[in-house]
């Protein structure tokens, strides 16, 4: 069984088919000539959303039933990252690293949004991290999912060129053999100013290996763990959708 159908399978039973209620409109543009595919639902002030390795706008974001959630109040944009579900997946390293926080930018210029909340899950919270350190203009709040400092210069960098050497699949090892490069030095993590919220499952091995490390230099970013939670089903999780929205309601920012 692929992972996908794995991450299908587990969203429609632990949420009894209402991940599929009131889809959203499926879009994409040109990124430099990388097609990106999205999705959007929902009027009001942006939030854009980023979804784990292997996974895609519609698996992490809009099968649990998050982006209607947050539709209520927002206008909600969904992308897939490159190498990932319908957006192209080139096989160049300069598709990858860095450049997928740049393509989340060149989507909110597409979509003339100023500023926008960004959350992002796994990978997506790795992106969104390097987008809100390098691009704090454009940001209204983050809630990272998932994720924790990816370190420059530290090991878990080193970690991810490895995992690219027995890479199989449709996400090509561009993808994952350049995520190291989404890193950003404790200079740049204490110098963020846009309110961020962690959100991470109870059982997931990324609190002790992205989290811990964070909180050693940001103890002012609330965390919220999500009881009986790993990190493949802490996405789906009640707890974990009523905290993302209510971390985006309270920042409203009257955009």
């Amino acid at each position: 069984m692929s992972t996908r159908t794995t991450l299908l399978a587990l969203c429609t039973t632990l949420l009894g088919g209402a991940a599929f209620a009131a889809a959203p409109t499926s879009q994409s543009f040109d990124a430099n000539g990388v097609k990106i595919h999205y999705l959007v639902q929902g009027s009001g002030e942006p939030v854009v959303l980023i979804h784990g390795l292997y996974s895609s706008a519609a698996i992490n974001w809009q099968l649990p039933g998050t982006m209607a959630a947050l539709a209520r109040n927002h206008q909600v944009i969904a992308l897939d990252l490159p190498g990932h579900g319908r957006s192209d997946k080139p096989d160049r390293d300069d598709a990858y690293g860095v450049q997928m926080a740049e393509d989340v930018i060149l989507l909110m210029d597409h979509l003339d949004l100023k500023k926008a909340h960004i959350g992002g899950y796994s990978l997506g919270g790795m992106v969104a991290m390097r987008l809100i350190a390098d691009h704090p203009n454009r940001v209204i709040s983050g809630a990272i999912g998932g994720m924790g400092w990816l370190r420059e210069g530290g090991a878990l960098q080193q970690v991810w060129e490895r995992m690219a050497q027995g890479q199989r699949g449709p996400t090509p090892a561009a993808c994952v053999r350049n995520i190291g490069k989404l890193g950003i030095t404790r200079q740049s993590l204490m110098s963020i100013q846009v309110p961020i919220e962690i959100l991470v499952g109870d059982r997931d091995p990324v609190r002790k290996l992205y989290v811990d490390p964070l909180l050693m230099v940001r103890q002012d970013w609330p965390v919220i763990e999500i009881p009986d939670a790993g990190h493949l089903n802490c996405i789906v999780k009640k707890e974990f959708i009523d905290g993302m929205v209510s971390w985006i309601d309270h920042h409203h920012a009257g955009l």
